[in-house]
């Protein structure tokens, strides 16, 4: 029952980016705004780079033996917010983050 009592409400940030200096500009953005408002903050934790492969022929007849191979790299950061108010909320509404990282937000 103790447990229940001091972890109320938590917020949190799921970033993901396919560069990992965009996405660590944006967790510290992230964060100094929330510290601005007063929150209490856990993070930025990074996850866990999720690889993507691909083999591409680079012929479509003849040389089948020869390979083009790519790499797509995921990066994820984990940013928890502690007991969130609604001035906190509404300054990451209002922030101006870079175009190629996306923000999932999940209450619990």
């Amino acid at each position: 029952m103790a447990k229940e009592q001091l972890q109320k409400e938590k917020l949190r940030l799921r970033i993901k980016s396919y560069d990992a200096r965009l996405i660590d500009s944006s967790a510290r953005q992230i964060v100094e705004a929330i510290k601005r408002q007063g929150g209490e903050v856990v993070g930025p934790i990074p996850l866990p780079t999720e690889f993507k492969k691909y083999s591409v022929n680079r012929s479509t007849f003849v040389h089948k033996k020869s390979v083009d191979q790519f790499e797509l790299r995921v990066h994820k950061r984990l940013i928890d917010i502690l007991n969130p108010q609604q001035k906190i909320i509404e300054s990451l509404t209002d922030l101006n983050l870079p175009a190629g990282v996306d923000v999932e937000i999940k209450m619990s």
